[in-house]
């Protein structure tokens, strides 16, 4: 615990944001700077970024850009590139102080750390009445995203979730084509990826059996706070900065880091809401330690007033569905992307975003373009949902933002719910009011476990 007053009065005291005064710049603290928090916090630089908080100012996040030299390219840290950036900006290592130090200084957060440390800087920052920005998964468990969604409403700040598909034009015509009877009842979907690897590389492990060894732990790297809620570990180069994903005490697996691109588009544009139940379908390589190399996860969805129950089915590790007859013989289905089946036509995407999705075969497509329904929802501008945040920031408009909590925590609970279908290995049904599974150790997956010093009371 910190052992400062005004931090532990918040669990009963939280505030509402600061209003934002007409033509004043709104102030930005990011928490995670060296891997997607990197262009987070790029994509706000036109308002005032005012601190920076990361657990090594020092190694370089693999996937950084290179800068060219007299010497050829040399790869610039994203946190140096930041320091550069913003000069002005303070910098620290816990979140926690930055937070308390800056309170007035402070109006919106943005939150890119792995996945088991998304919830506790966010729930920090929501009860301090600052707008919070967080990436995907919203949190590694149900419990943790329900709480993030008690609290926004408490408050009411602005809040984003950052699957950036959701700002697109994508899932738009998705919707716009369902609702105007264009797909004709839908009541199966399939989505894939061939995460954690590419056609080319892993990009991450999964299926490991051994924890890796121990490394020395770089200068400048803080192992507690990077481990923050999870258990006591020792520090490996083989987890930080990014293949964490991987391991169950940080990460979500593939299933975490992607379905929350690729499943928005049917998850909104179809209004599926809770599912009923999931069970996973096929695994390869789970272990103690780490998700698997592979799965298949099937979630159903009951009927929503006059539309019929849905399945949808995941595939990850380089699963896929079999090639629908509709698909040209000249096609194949991409590495990743999604199939919406309707009882008119069926939509087929190949990108993980929703970024053109088609009717196939082609022919279909260009046959059914003249009579394509009106567009109907509203367009985000420059599909920028950095911008769109902003914006419901400065109308004070806790929903103007499209993946705010209202519907990213609805999401997030589905995505975690396979997740939790792929730990346990057995079908279980699913009441989202109780918040309840059909299995005992189900249950026991929907909330997080705290290590001594990192649980919500002691933070705050």
């Amino acid at each position: 615990m910190l052992g400062l007053p005004a931090c532990q009065s918040l669990a009963k005291n939280p505030r509402k944001p600061r209003p934002i005064a007409a033509g004043a710049k709104v102030r930005v603290a990011q928490i995670g700077c060296g891997g997607k928090g990197f262009s987070d916090i790029m994509a706000h630089k036109d308002e005032e970024v005012v601190a920076l908080c990361d657990i090594d100012w020092v190694a370089e996040d693999p996937r950084g850009a290179a800068a060219n030299t007299a010497k050829g390219p040399v790869r610039v840290p994203n946190v140096k590139k930041l320091m550069q950036e913003f000069p002005k900006a303070k910098r620290y290592t816990d979140f926690r102080k930055m937070l308390i130090e800056m309170d007035d200084q402070i109006d919106a957060v943005g939150v890119a750390t792995p996945d088991h440390m998304h919830f506790l800087p966010a729930y920090l920052a929501i009860m301090m009445g600052k707008h919070v920005y967080v990436q995907k998964p919203l949190t590694q468990t149900v419990g943790e995203a329900r709480e993030l969604l008690r609290l926004a409403r408490l408050n009411g700040v602005c809040t984003q979730m950052g699957n950036q598909g959701h700002a697109g034009e994508g899932i738009r015509l998705v919707r716009e084509w369902f609702e105007a009877g264009v797909l004709g009842d839908v009541r199966e979907v399939n989505i894939w990826t061939n995460r954690p690897a590419t056609t080319r590389s892993v990009v991450w492990p999964q299926g490991m059996k051994e924890w890796p060894k121990a490394d020395p732990v770089p200068e400048g790297f803080s192992q507690d706070l990077f481990l923050g809620r999870a258990q006591e570990r020792t520090f490996s180069k083989a987890i930080h900065p990014f293949k964490w994903r991987g391991y169950r005490d940080y990460g979500c697996g593939a299933l975490g880091d992607m379905a929350c691109h690729l499943m928005d588009a049917s998850y909104w544009g179809l209004q599926l809401g809770a599912p009923t139940s999931v069970e996973l379908k096929k695994i390869d390589g789970l272990t103690a330690i780490a998700y698997p190399k592979s799965a298949v996860v099937e979630f159903q969805f009951p009927a929503r007033g006059k539309l019929p129950p849905v399945k949808v089915t995941w595939h990850e590790g380089g699963e896929k569905p079999a090639k629908p007859t509709q698909l040209e013989a000249t096609r194949e289905l991409a590495q990743g992307g999604q199939l919406i089946v309707g009882s008119k036509g069926t939509v087929y995407d190949g990108n993980d975003y929703c970024n053109s999705p088609r009717f196939i075969p082609e022919a279909l497509h260009k046959e059914l373009t003249p009579s394509f329904p009106a567009k109907t929802f509203p367009r985000v501008p420059e599909n920028n949902p950095h911008k769109e945040w902003i914006a419901g920031i400065r109308a004070n408009n806790p929903k103007h933002a499209g993946s705010n909590f209202e519907y990213s925590v609805p999401f997030t609970e589905m995505v975690c719910l396979g997740t939790v279908s792929i730990l346990v290995g057995q079908k279980f049904t699913w009441d989202s009011d109780a918040m309840k599974t059909s299995l005992p150790e189900a249950n026991a997956l929907l909330y997080p476990t705290y290590r001594k010093g990192w649980s919500m009371s002691e933070i705050a």
